[in-house]
Parts: structure tokens; C-alpha cells; sequence
């Protein structure tokens, strides 16, 4: 399918991982779409795979938080795996392997995501799609461009213990934000030359009193620094201007808060109208350098 061209001024959008709080990248479409400012290009990771298939579909935004609603439930990962519980006590035993390792049945995620998505296909998007994941075996960043959309959404969901990886194009793959939990890489390297970046910070503990509040401190430690130090390098690396979006949210958003989506479309919506001076101001210096090259 041939991509269809963007009338007017566009963006690539990036929309990092975030689990729920990627439902805040609807607020910023919306804001988008009504400055008249459409999206030549959309990257979705982890989480921001789910609506990133959604923005490229050229879904509204109801029908993207009616996805949300669909698929979004603690039903996704309610049902244990027990042959991945056997694995993990006894792991001779029971052959443990890591292409098949999860603790966690993804059947009810896997019909969620059939259900929206069908068998569509990444390349026959209206707009250009990228979903990304992580190499299990080197830690690569893959971005994947073609092929079935549920599978891809799939991978770069694929929390490592929770579920086990997905085999994809020869490699084995896992959560997308392992590599970089806002990729803008992939829209700087594909020509990108105005950028529009959601990403979300997680939550520090204020009160770690048990293992589980330990165990989430120390992944957002990790998850910060490494979102932190992949802006800093790409800013330095490359020459695409970059809007960042990082919604604050005041109102303490868990993993399956479905009930606060019009909350976070909200944030999302006003985070990205306080950028929106600025945006025009790129787009405009970006299209007065467009034809003055056009004219030498």
C-alpha cells in the first residue's frame, strides 16, 4: 500500500513506553490535529506500540481510547503460565529455554490485539509505521517495518519474566524499551527533520516498605537513566529538531488505570499546547529552509 501524502505541515511522532500512560499520546494528536498539523510518521514502543498502530491506522481519537478500554485489562496478564513457574523452580526438570520462558499466559493479549487489529499488516498503513523491540541475544534496538501488526505489537510488549519473547524475523525479541524507551532514533535515521517525542518518566517510591516497592524503585532508576542518557546522545548525535513531551501527571496513575484515560488525554492535550509556540516555530524555519534549498 502507498503511504498517503500529508497535506500542510507534519511531525513524526515518537510515543515511548509508558504502559497506560500512553493514552496521554492521544491528548497530543488531538492538539495536533486541531493546529492543523498533521504526522508524516509514527514510532511506537512498548506500550506507545498499541496506539502508535492506532495513530497510523488513522484512527480518531474515540476509536483509539475505545481500543485502550478493550484491551488494557488485568485480564491481559491474569492467567499464570504454570509450566513457566515449573521452569523457573526446576529448570532441568522442566527444560527451561529462554525463547519460551514467561511467567505469564499471553493468550488473552494475543485475542485483545487480534480482535482490534486483525491481520493487518505494518506497511499497508496510511501512515509509516514503526514498532520497535529488543534483541534478546545483543540488546539491539530492532525496528520493525513490515509484516503481521499484532506480532510486532506483541514483541515490543513483551516484558521480560512476564512474558516470554517472540520470535520474529530470525531473532528473539523483547520488550522494545530494553533498548530505548523513547526511540526517537528511528525517526531521526528515516529522515525525520521535525520531531515530536512522548515519553514518560516512572514513578519514584516514597515509602519502600516492602520487596515489590523495592524492586519498582530500582527499575525506575534504571528506566529514567537509561530515557535520560538515549535523549542525550541522539541530541548530540544527530540534527533533528525535537519537541519533548513529558506529561507530569499530579494524580498517581497505576498499571491498569483504565478508569483515568480522559485524565491523561487531558495532560497529554495541555502538555502538548504548551509546546505548541515552539512547534510552529520549527515547522516554519523547517519549510523557509526547505525552499530556499528548493531555490539554489
Amino acid at each position: 500500500m502507498k503511504h498517503a501524502p500529508v497535506q500542510g505541515p507534519a511531525v513524526t511522532l515518537v510515543i515511548g513506553s509508558g504502559s497506560v500512560k500512553c493514552a496521554a499520546s492521544i491528548g497530543v494528536v488531538k492538539a495536533l490535529s486541531d493546529a492543523g498539523i498533521g504526522i508524516d510518521r509514527v514510532v511506537g514502543c512498548s506500550g506507545g506500540a498499541l496506539f502508535a498502530a492506532g495513530v497510523a491506522l488513522g484512527f480518531d481519537a474515540a476509536r483509539i481510547t475505545d481500543i485502550t478500554l478493550r484491551t488494557w485489562t488485568r485480564k491481559m496478564t491474569s492467567k499464570r503460565n504454570h509450566m513457566g513457574f515449573l521452569r523457573l523452580l526446576a529448570p532441568r526438570l522442566f527444560g527451561f529455554r529462554a525463547d519460551n520462558f514467561g511467567l505469564r499466559d499471553d493468550g488473552s493479549m494475543l485475542a485483545a490485539f487480534r480482535d482490534v487489529f486483525g491481520q493487518r499488516r505494518i506497511e499497508d498503513t496510511p501512515i509509516p509505521l514503526h514498532i520497535t523491540a529488543t534483541d534478546f541475544m545483543n540488546g539491539e534496538l530492532v525496528d520493525i517495518t513490515r509484516g503481521d501488526m499484532v506480532d510486532a505489537i506483541r514483541a515490543s510488549v513483551s516484558l521480560p519474566l512476564a512474558f516470554a519473547p517472540v520470535k520474529l524475523g530470525g531473532r528473539l525479541l523483547v520488550d522494545g524499551y530494553m533498548s530505548d524507551p523513547l526511540p526517537v532514533s528511528v525517526a531521526m535515521k528515516n529522515g525525520s527533520r521535525v520531531i515530536v517525542a512522548v515519553g514518560f518518566e516512572s514513578p519514584y517510591q516514597d515509602n519502600i516498605r516492602s520487596a515489590s516497592r523495592f524492586a519498582a524503585q530500582l527499575s525506575a532508576i534504571l528506566a529514567n537513566n537509561l530515557l535520560q542518557s538515549r535523549l542525550a546522545f541522539q541530541s548530540a548525535a544527530h540534527h533533528s529538531e525535537m519537541i519533548l513531551i513529558l506529561p507530569q501527571f499530579k494524580q498517581r496513575v497505576r498499571l491498569f488505570d483504565t478508569d483515568k484515560v480522559p485524565y491523561l488525554i487531558e495532560e497529554g492535550e495541555q502538555a502538548a499546547l504548551q509546546q505548541l509556540p515552539y512547534l510552529r516555530a520549527l515547522l516554519d524555519a523547517d519549510r523557509r529552509a526547505r525552499v530556499e534549498s528548493v531555490a539554489a
